[in-house]
């Protein structure tokens, strides 16, 4: 934590004034109003993903440019589909086309704003993903991982196309998209599948794994069947945990919903966080993946509207029984940084 505090929150925090000042010059004022609003609502997206670059220091000036830009392409396309006029999927794939060439060096540019009124972003898009692509030709094993970041990019785009069309068609969407993957995941269900395809954390991870010289084939399957769907599955579960009240007021699809009654909900988030913990022992560093997951489980059960839902307070309460120092260390710093942020 204290090479986050000292090194890490500045560059990130640089990094974005960066990109802000980008979005501010975009022609297009919805492109630029969403471009903004991504930053000013989701900067904590960019400062927990950088975590990652602490664990490699002397990389971070790679990592954290990658980073930033990678998660704030993923905000900035999650703020146009879900404020858009638009509910067509041609317009939600070409959108996203922008993450898989972000992770791709070989791969031009596109147009991606093809199938929308809304096209003059001055070259915003294309310059966070170029950003990207120098970033990762930086990477020195990044042709090991490539496979398997394409993969989980793939799924990440898959998931924001189905979830943001219109919402008679989503559920069937993605139920059938659920059922060419459920043969290679039996122990989960479908929107736990589909909650585990909404995290970046597994590709931030490669990132980091890539930054190394050594990097071996094991070593990337090991991350991929520890982050997803697992370690990925708890991060946006309990995201949809205690954003479940608005959720509901909104209209707006919940994975968590989806769960019989709340002893299913602790159920099956008790048995995620076994199989994540179990899992990321298999890793090089085990503790620093123990401190990610005691550390998703601290920051999103912290939050503030943890305690004005009456089921969700039940199931923090049994999630963090028995919490081992490490968490309840990161569930009074996340309490601390959203009083002085």
């Amino acid at each position: 934590m204290l090479r986050v505090y000292r090194y890490v929150l500045p560059e990130v925090r640089e990094q974005l004034r960066y990109w802000r000042g980008k979005a501010e010059t975009i022609p297009d004022p919805e492109l630029r109003k969403q471009a903004i609003a991504s930053m000013t609502s989701k900067q904590f997206h960019c400062e927990g993903g950088a975590v990652y670059a602490a664990a490699h220091l002397s990389m971070r000036h790679i990592l954290i440019p990658l980073i930033v830009a990678f998660q704030t392409i993923s905000d900035y396309l999650d703020n146009l589909c879900d404020r858009s006029t638009s509910l067509d999927p041609e317009d939600f794939r070409r959108l996203h086309q922008s993450m898989l060439d972000a992770v791709d060096p070989a791969e031009p540019l596109h147009d991606y704003y093809e199938f929308r009124e809304e096209r003059e972003d001055g070259g915003y898009l294309g310059d966070l993903v170029k950003t990207c692509q120098a970033s990762i030709r930086m990477l020195p094993s990044f042709p090991t991982a490539a496979e398997s970041v394409r993969e989980l990019v793939g799924l990440y785009c898959d998931l924001q196309v189905y979830k943001h069309i219109r919402k008679d068609l989503r559920e069937e969407a993605l139920l059938e998209w659920w059922q060419r993957h459920q043969a290679k995941y039996p122990s989960i269900s479908w929107n736990e599948f589909a909650a585990a395809t909404g995290s970046t954390l597994g590709v931030f991870m490669l990132f980091l794994a890539a930054s190394g010289t050594e990097l071996r084939p094991a070593a990337v399957k090991a991350i991929h069947d520890a982050y997803f769907p697992y370690i990925c599955g708890l991060h946006i579960l309990l995201d949809y945990l205690i954003d479940q009240e608005e959720d509901r007021a909104g209209g707006d699809l919940n994975f968590c919903s989806y769960y019989d009654s709340v002893d299913v909900t602790v159920e099956r988030l008790a048995l995620i966080v076994s199989e994540a913990r179990s899992k990321s022992q298999r890793l090089d560093h085990p503790p620093f993946h123990r401190m990610i997951i005691e550390g998703l489980l601290a920051l999103y059960l912290s939050d503030p509207k943890v305690s004005k839902q009456q089921d969700v307070k039940r199931i923090s309460r049994v999630l963090m029984k028995n919490s081992p120092m490490m968490r309840m260390f990161f569930f009074v710093n996340s309490i601390w940084i959203r009083r002085t942020s």
